[in-house]
């Protein structure tokens, strides 16, 4: 989904715009759950994370959101740190950095999606949701965490004549 207001660009994880937005995010969610210690496994890092975007607004320059993609496996990839600053929540950026996120992912020969969610993100399961994911059993480090919702969404069907 190409938005008319965003310039979607695929930058480092070190980007320092980047480690701003999510230290921003990691700020909110500490806030939502209580604690700064929230995160189920180890944090991303520039070694798990092959796509990272942020999202700009063309006008301003100004970043609006980011997200990135975490290899799970050869055909699996998981979302992570999506994030949209607060005041351009509802204006379609997050979707824009999903469908971004999806289309990356696709170009990486990923077959499947997954993301996690929070008890306490209930804006968060709502847009993996409207977004086509659909629930599935914790997976990886969220297994047996009762606060987590995880989805996944097929982006690729693998045939016989697609598996390598």
């Amino acid at each position: 989904m190409q938005h008319p207001r965003l310039t979607i660009k695929e930058m480092p994880w070190s980007n320092p715009v980047g480690a701003d937005l999510r230290a921003a995010q990691q700020r909110e969610l500490s806030s939502r759950f209580g604690t700064a210690d929230h995160e189920a496994g180890p944090p991303p890092s520039a070694e798990d994370m092959p796509v990272f975007l942020i999202a700009y607004e063309k006008s301003s320059g100004q970043p609006l959101g980011c997200g990135g993609l975490r290899r799970l496996d050869e055909s699996t990839a998981e979302i992570k740190r999506v994030y949209v600053v607060p005041y351009a929540r509802g204006s379609g950026v997050s979707a824009a950095i999903l469908a971004a996120l999806e289309a990356k992912a696709l170009a990486s020969g990923y077959a499947e999606i997954r993301a996690e969610a929070g008890s306490v993100q209930s804006d968060g399961m709502r847009f993996y949701e409207r977004g086509g994911y659909l629930p599935i059993p914790n997976f990886g480090p969220y297994e047996g965490v009762a606060d987590s919702h995880c989805y996944a969404k097929t982006i690729a069907v693998r045939t016989a004549a697609t598996v390598p």
